[in-house]
């Protein structure tokens, strides 16, 4: 056992008998983002010793071209889509709002599991669920044919264009439709003080927007602060935006992103680090 395996033994089972390793004892966490994710990552981090410090940095708003937006999801209610693809909890979110029932003959893609959860809850089928949660997995083992018909995308305003172009370069004829807006959030000025002096030792991004709050808000970083990002396309955006980024998430998914900051505690300069189940 590592000595930071074994400084982060820092209690036992209520029998005495086992060691509880909590490899994030000590370490206050910025979650940036509120609701169920908010809550949920930060459940994850306490149980592993951290003090998490919810701060949404970014909110979601309607889109500036309702109408637009309207009118396709009537096309989808008709049937007139062969493929719904949705990339986001906060889609599911417009869809329910919106009263859209995908027909029965529609297919429903997911980007990844936590979106496709989001679905499910929400009452919608999921067909298809890309291996590497991303849009470029989904374009890559894409399990629809051109001859099936017309995919609605409906995404951010802001969001990159890899699925659509991607699913065009395949020749599937893919429509996108803004559904939302991203828009930024201050964060409290007690959690910008506790960043820019050290006291908050670790940041989590969760996409690209967060990293440019991150960036906007709280840059120059202190060299001792920590950033985990969710995956490798939001580690892109993430370094676009100027930060450093020292550990990144193999899955896009909560428990993996808590689990990359903890690997990253338990030994900084391991590049193939234990699995923490």
């Amino acid at each position: 056992m590592s000595s930071s395996t074994r400084d982060a033994i820092i209690d036992r089972t209520p029998t005495g008998s086992l060691p509880v390793i909590k490899p994030l004892l000590g370490w206050r966490v910025l979650v940036p983002r509120g609701g169920k994710w908010g809550d949920g990552i930060a459940a994850g981090l306490r149980a592993l010793g951290a003090a998490p410090v919810i701060a949404p940095l970014i909110n979601f708003a309607g889109t500036e071209n309702p109408d637009e937006l309207v009118a396709e999801l009537d096309r989808l209610r008709e049937g007139r889509y062969a493929w719904l693809v949705v990339t986001s909890a906060t889609t599911v979110d417009v869809l329910v709002g919106q009263g859209v029932h995908v027909p029965e003959g529609t297919r429903v893609a997911a980007v990844g599991e936590t979106t496709a959860n989001a679905l499910q809850l929400a009452g919608y089928p999921v067909h298809f669920v890309p291996s590497d949660h991303s849009a470029r997995g989904l374009v890559k083992e894409w399990p629809g044919e051109v001859a099936d018909g017309d995919v609605l995308v409906p995404q951010s305003e802001i969001a990159e264009p890899t699925l659509v172009s991607g699913l065009r370069e395949r020749g599937i004829a893919a429509r996108f439709v803004s559904a939302y807006r991203t828009v930024g959030v201050a964060a409290p000025a007690s959690v910008v003080e506790d960043v820019a002096e050290g006291r908050i030792r670790a940041l989590l991004v969760s996409s690209g927007s967060v990293a440019r709050q991150i960036a906007e808000q709280f840059a120059p970083l202190p060299e001792s602060t920590v950033v985990v990002c969710i995956g490798p396309r939001t580690a892109f955006d993430a370094r676009a935006a100027g930060l450093r980024v020292d550990r990144i998430a193999e899955e896009r998914s909560s428990a993996a992103l808590i689990r990359a900051l903890a690997e990253f505690a338990m030994d900084p300069e391991d590049r193939r680090p234990p699995v923490i189940p």
